[in-house]
């Protein structure tokens, strides 16, 4: 895998939305800061999440995270849990998860013959460029 120069940290792409003000971004940067390790290997001016409550501190409150990485489906994750913090938790792990499942889907990882499939298009380019060469040759 190549190295990002710019990794995707939660610091930087977190954005806080509804239920939420800027004085809990902090504080839930630091409940994320786990994410940090799989966020890296995305460019973090092509990564963004956001984190918002519904009907927060009441009954049935639920928390929502969405992920946006350029090139792939936006992941979202909820949560019903009655604490906050449980449901912070909750969606992060749930976040973790799927990124993780994304990259092993896209990824093969122990079957070197999947990651190293030679490009047979160039050949059979230049077959046919030979034989649209010798066609026109022919005419």
């Amino acid at each position: 895998m190549s190295a990002v120069a710019n990794p995707a940290t939660v610091a930087e792409c977190l954005r806080v939305g509804a239920g939420f003000s800027q004085g809990d971004r902090n504080w839930i940067a630091e409940q994320f800061a786990t994410l940090d390790a799989r966020l890296a290997g995305f460019h973090a001016d092509a990564t963004e999440l956001e984190v918002s409550v519904k009907d927060r501190e009441a009954r049935g409150q639920k928390v929502t995270l969405e992920c946006w990485i350029a090139g792939r489906q936006k992941i979202v994750t909820t949560s019903a849990e009655e604490d906050l913090h449980a449901a912070l938790n909750d969606v992060r792990d749930d976040l973790r998860r799927r990124l993780n499942d994304a990259k092993t889907r896209q990824e093969p990882r122990h079957n070197k013959h999947l990651r190293d499939v030679p490009q047979p298009q160039l050949e059979a380019d230049e077959s046919e460029d030979a034989a649209l060469r010798a066609d026109a040759e022919t005419v």
